[in-house]
This record gives C-alpha cells, sequence and structure tokens, in this order.
C-alpha cells in the first residue's frame, strides 16, 4: 500500500457514532465500543443502529487510539498531568515519521518554486504592487510578491543552501530580510545598515547555507512596505521530522489593514485597522482547515499586523504551544492552552490531536478584529425602516433622521451594539460557500465567520472523503447535522435553514 493510500485509511465511516439518549454511557465506554448513529443522506453509506464499526488504524501502524486515559477519538484529558500523553501531549499521528515532514499547506496562499543550480535551491522572487480580493467583490490595492499578498510560501530543508534572485518592480527601493535566519551580515537585507537599496528595475542576489529549521518568514524592511504587506511564509523542515510526528501542517498570517470605505487603497499612515485578514482573506472567505477526526494537527499562526497583538483562541480543542519563530520549544516548556497571545512580528506553532468532531472557530478574540469593514455605524441605524441602499441611490437627497429613539431597544442604555452594514448578497455567499473546504457546514455558517475568523473543520474520515476527495453534490449542513447524529443530541438540535444551496 502506498503512503497516501495509508494515510487515507485511518478510520472507517461512522466509527464512533453515538445513539440519542445513550451520550451519558457512551463516555464511559471505550473508544472502539461506541455504535454508529444511522446515516440516510445522499450519497453516504446507511449503518442500522446497533451495528459495530470500530476505528482502523493504517495498516502496519503501532499507533493506539489511547494513550494512558488520553484518547484521539473524544474529548479526554488523560490519567495524569506528569504523563507524556496528557492532553495528546506526545500521542502521534497516523503518519509515520519514516515518511518525512507532512505537507505544508497555508490556505489561499502558493509555494514559490524553485530550481536547481550547481547544488542550490534557486527561488526568483518579485516584489510588487498587487490586488488582493479580501472578500468577493473586494479587491484591495495592497504590495506583495509574485502577484500575490501575502507572498508565496518558501520552503526548504534544514541545510540547504538558497539562493533569491529578487527583482524589485515597485516605484520605490525595497529590501528583503530573512526573519530570524542567523545567516552572514550582508544578507539580512536591514536596509543601508547592511546593502544598497534594491532601486526600482534592479535586482539583487541573496544567497546562504540554511542551517536553522522552524517557522520563519520573510518580509521588506521598510516599514511603511510591511504595513502595506509585504511578508510571506520560511518554512524550513528538519532534517530530523519532529517527534512527535503529525498528519497536518498548516499556516496561517494574521494582518490589519485600514481602508476607507470610499477606497481600496491601504493606508499605512494609520494608527488603527479596519480590514483584517488570515493568509490574504477576510473571514468568511478565509478557507477552513480541514482534517480528519483522531490527526495530529500542527498549526502555525504569524502575527505580521503593523501594531496589534492577537490573543487566538481555538473552540473545541486544547492545544500544545511546541514552538516560536525562534525553535522548537523543548518537551519540558510545552504550555497546554486554547488561546495564546502572539505578538507583532511572532510566530507561535500550536500541536493538538483532533478528536473533537465539528467545525470549529478558530479566530483572534479581540472583540474589534472579529468583524469586516469597521466604519462609524450611522444611516442605517439612524433612519428606522429605511433602507441605506434608497440614500445611496440619491445622495443629494438623504433620508429623514428619526431623532424620536422609539425603538423600544433604545430603553437599552448602549443600545445598538450590533454590527450592521455589511450585508452579503447572493453571489457572495454563493463565492464562499461553494468551495469543497466549507461544504456541508451548517447553513448560514458564514455570517458567524468575519474578520480574523477562520474555521477548523474536524471530520470522521467517510465525510471526510465525499466533502475533499470526491466531486460529489454535498448539501446545506448535511455534514454537520451527520456529526450532531453522531456525536451529539439531535432530538434537542435545530438543523437551521433547510434546504438552502449556495
Amino acid at each position: 500500500m502506498s503512503n497516501t493510500e495509508d494515510r487515507r485509511s485511518f478510520l472507517t465511516a461512522g466509527s464512533l457514532a453515538a445513539a440519542t439518549g445513550v451520550v451519558g454511557n457512551l463516555l464511559g465506554r471505550n473508544v472502539q465500543a461506541q455504535e454508529p448513529m444511522p446515516m440516510d443522506m445522499k450519497g453516504m453509506s446507511s449503518h442500522q443502529h446497533g451495528e459495530h464499526t470500530p476505528p482502523q488504524m493504517p495498516a502496519g501502524s503501532d499507533v493506539q487510539a489511547e494513550y494512558d486515559g488520553y484518547s484521539r477519538f473524544k474529548p479526554s484529558r488523560g490519567n495524569d498531568p506528569n504523563s507524556d500523553y496528557y492532553l495528546g501531549k506526545m500521542m502521534p499521528g497516523f503518519r509515520p515519521a519514516s515518511d518525512g515532514p507532512a505537507t505544508f499547506e497555508a490556505p489561499d496562499l502558493d509555494k514559490l518554486p524553485y530550481k536547481m543550480v550547481g547544488g542550490v535551491k534557486e527561488f526568483q522572487l518579485v516584489p510588487m504592487a498587487v490586488k488582493r480580493e479580501f472578500l468577493p467583490g473586494y479587491e484591495m490595492n495592497v504590495y506583495g510578491y509574485n502577484g500575490s499578498m501575502p507572498g508565496p510560501t518558501i520552503e526548504v530543508t534544514q541545510g540547504d543552501r538558497v539562493r533569491f534572485v529578487v527583482t524589485n518592480e515597485l516605484p520605490e527601493d525595497t529590501y528583503v530580510h530573512w526573519h530570524g535566519f542567523e545567516l552572514p551580515i550582508q544578507w539580512d537585507g536591514a536596509s543601508e545598515l547592511t546593502q544598497e537599496p534594491i532601486k526600482p528595475g534592479e535586482t539583487f542576489v541573496y544567497e546562504f547555507d540554511v542551517h536553522e529549521e522552524g517557522t520563519f518568514f520573510y518580509h521588506s524592511h521598510v516599514p511603511m512596505q510591511e504595513a502595506f504587506g509585504m511578508v510571506g511564509w520560511f518554512i524550513v523542515h528538519p532534517k530530523k521530522v519532529f517527534d512527535p510526528p503529525v498528519d497536518r501542517d498548516f499556516g496561517l498570517i494574521f494582518q490589519n489593514f485600514f481602508i476607507d470605505s470610499s477606497q481600496t487603497i491601504a493606508d499605512s499612515w494609520k494608527m488603527d485597522w479596519n480590514w483584517h485578514t488570515i493568509n490574504g482573506r477576510s473571514g468568511p472567505y478565509t478557507t477552513p482547515l480541514v482534517v480528519k477526526h483522531g490527526e495530529r494537527v500542527r498549526v502555525r499562526i504569524m502575527n505580521f499586523a503593523p501594531m496589534q497583538h492577537h490573543p487566538i483562541h481555538l473552540h473545541g480543542h486544547t492545544f500544545w504551544l511546541t514552538g516560536r519563530e525562534g525553535a522548537r520549544t523543548p518537551y519540558s516548556a510545552w504550555i497546554p492552552r486554547n488561546t495564546e497571545l502572539i505578538g507583532i512580528a511572532q510566530a507561535t506553532d500550536f500541536e493538538f490531536i483532533a478528536n473533537n468532531p465539528g467545525d470549529w472557530m478558530f479566530h483572534c478574540h479581540m472583540v474589534h478584529h472579529m468583524m469586516n469593514h469597521m466604519t462609524e455605524q450611522v444611516g442605517p441605524r439612524m433612519r428606522q425602516g429605511v433602507s441605506v441602499d434608497q440614500y445611496l441611490a440619491n445622495l443629494d437627497s438623504r433620508p429623514r433622521v428619526d431623532a424620536t429613539r422609539q425603538d423600544p431597544g433604545f430603553d437599552t442604555p448602549g443600545y445598538p451594539q450590533e454590527m450592521k452594514g455589511m450585508n452579503m448578497s447572493p453571489s457572495m455567499m454563493k463565492a464562499i460557500g461553494s468551495r469543497r473546504a466549507m461544504m456541508g457546514m451548517r447553513p448560514m455558517a458564514e455570517m458567524a465567520v468575519m474578520g480574523l475568523m477562520t474555521t477548523l473543520r474536524v471530520m470522521p474520515k467517510d465525510l471526510y472523503h465525499k466533502v475533499m476527495e470526491t466531486d460529489q453534490e454535498v448539501e446545506p449542513g448535511e455534514v454537520f447535522n451527520e456529526i450532531v447524529r453522531r456525536f451529539g443530541d439531535p432530538a434537542k438540535y435545530n438543523p437551521g435553514m433547510k434546504g438552502m444551496k449556495m
């Protein structure tokens, strides 16, 4: 069996389903004794209640479903906080270390290709002005590399010698700094301190050996260009795979911009920010991280905001902090968290076992970062019963302002505090919801994900296969409803707007 086939045989369909009314009893059972719920959705297998379908580990693998009281298939803590397996700390993924590092994925970003020239990995990097669609139809003017903001991911292996041929297509001078690398001073890219500017149209070549391993990034060393978005991942895989090996390896770059409501150009002079992006897209246009139930997952998050920190929170799971942009952290210093504060120009590695099926929010917890396109909320709030579209249709005649505040909500001081004015058109909803990674989520799930927000989707193998490995139709709510049927209490669940298609 090939490595790919081996990785795709993690779990069998319906392996961990829970029947209505017996959830409490199931929590006390061994995970392999749990019973599946019926499945009656189009394209999915149907099981009669009571059939036994235990989890199936990859062929030839010696990984286990449970280690010292911690289960890879249901939320658990473990028997001893001092155990190596408490909260899944050292629980291995399904992939053996002999397979090499897991493929690094930065959703919505490409990888920078290279060619081998005399034993050196040679990359072509082009600083340039680019357009980036933060949301469907909201195309913004920013700076980036090779037509992308953030720039494409650079991926190498510890011990490689690398060469970067940088051709400046910006209308102004630039430099490239290799953030966190211990390299000869002439290649550091710290402006005139170490080199002459790369003039518009000119080319500069950086070349050095990479002895590090871990999470790094590259960026312009002109501050205003940084605020315009000029950054990209630089991932260095270790020669010796980190232990325990992971099944998934994701990268998310968090950024903030100020773009006035009448503009498409980022204002790098501002001290506040109203647009927030993850890998160049704003929620709900961010692409979910989709994993299989029981996998070990690494998520690398980098904060490249101009001047704001980000407390990053993951719902439904507890993760371990396993590294920073400086290096891999020794096991003894790992810390379990579900919220971690990431400062400006810092990167943090999280690792966890995806043992809780569902669609889980993964976001910055600063309230102003959980919104899109923040502007003063006038107009729609002030004019009771009057659509803002009426004002936009005739700018010379504004609808009458209702100053009486007759809405009973105004009896509560501070009302209203719900964010308004960022309505999604049917075409925008379709562009967001029609992507495979979004299919099967609860109807209208997009309305909950804004700004610096994305989702972690943990699916049993059969659901993952249908959504991510086939082109079969997936109805809105299909996957979420099935997960509730298997693992929750469907008798007390409202599935939302039925039959709504994107």
